[in-house]
């Protein structure tokens, strides 16, 4: 019998290697505990949105985030004014009440935080920070990642997206009693459509820019900020969208609003889609969701090549 080639050895732990990568892709956007999800403002269940974190500055709640690896939150530049000082946060994950016990959660504390080297005002766009884990975290049914998109991909206006936090159920009104995770569905506006709603205000001129995203309602019934409704937005949140194959994928972070549920204020979101690249390049091990992987192609050429080689040999 003829010797096994090096490459066929090397071609096996790169097949398996893009196949833990696969299995994880797959994974992220798919919370293990299945649940009814009821359209409006109202308490989620545990486990609901599995990558809703809690990240609190000096032992309170300021923000939330989402979790995209092991290792990382994406969250709102808006929530870091002095990003260089990690020390006063600490983020919490698996949590779904803000001031009761939470068997299932863990916490760790931040190592880095990055914002995009634009960012100066969330009005102004970039309003979005990646926060590194001081460890990273183990998935269970209530720890989780959410699939964060390739550029390329759309979130059409009418489609319906969910939106989860802690903030504000009106405006200066914190949430009652435990502080229950809130959730609240609103559909895609586009961009022009957004643009003009805050073009009806003429005392106040608000650019709804290329990195931005609206969802919301026109007349206002319902937004991140309203009575039975999430946050206020100087909170951030991740807003979230369900694909055509059950994928939750986030297309955006709570960025600001003017007024609370107000007509033609739609809420105004960080669009993901615009930081694909910021992530990526911190995040190198991130598979994006929509993202086609040469890499995976160029493993399984070098497997099945090797592969026949070897039974080349073997036939002789």
């Amino acid at each position: 019998m003829g010797r096994v080639p090096a490459c066929f050895i090397s071609g096996l732990i790169e097949f398996f290697r893009l196949g833990i990568l696969a299995s994880y892709a797959q994974e992220c956007g798919r919370p293990p505990l299945k649940q009814d999800r009821i359209v409006g403002g109202v308490d989620a269940t545990n486990g609901e949105w599995p990558w809703q974190v809690d990240i609190q500055q000096n032992n309170k709640h300021i923000c939330g985030g989402s979790l995209i690896t092991e290792n990382w939150v994406l969250s709102a530049a808006h929530c870091f004014p002095n990003p260089s000082d990690v020390s006063p946060y600490t983020v919490y994950v698996g949590r779904y009440q803000l001031n009761n016990v939470n068997l299932n959660e863990l916490s760790r504390g931040v190592t880095l935080i990055l914002v995009p080297s634009g960012y100066n005002d969330r009005h102004n766009g970039n309003d979005v920070a990646l926060v590194k884990l001081s460890s990273p975290v183990s998935w269970s049914e209530f720890i989780h990642p959410v699939c964060i998109p390739a550029s390329g991909t759309l979130f059409p206006s009418g489609m319906m997206c969910t939106v989860t936090g802690w903030g504000n159920i009106r405006e200066n009104v914190p949430l009652p009693g435990v502080g229950t995770l809130q959730k609240v569905q609103v559909p895609i506006i586009s961009q022009s459509s957004c643009q003009d709603m805050y073009q009806t205000d003429p005392t106040e001129q608000v650019d709804i820019l290329y990195d931005m995203i609206c969802a919301g309602y026109q007349e206002g019934i319902k937004d991140s900020c309203q009575d039975l409704h999430i946050l206020d937005y100087s909170f951030c949140g991740p807003l979230v969208c369900q694909m055509v194959n059950g994928t939750w994928v986030q297309a955006g972070v709570v960025s600001f609003g003017h007024g609370c549920a107000n007509q033609n204020k739609p809420g105004v979101y960080a669009r993901v889609t615009s930081f694909s690249d910021f992530i990526s390049a911190t995040i190198p091990e991130i598979q994006l969701y929509g993202q086609a992987n040469q890499n995976k192609c160029v493993g399984a050429l070098v497997v099945f090549s090797c592969v026949s080689t070897l039974l080349t040999l073997l036939q002789r």
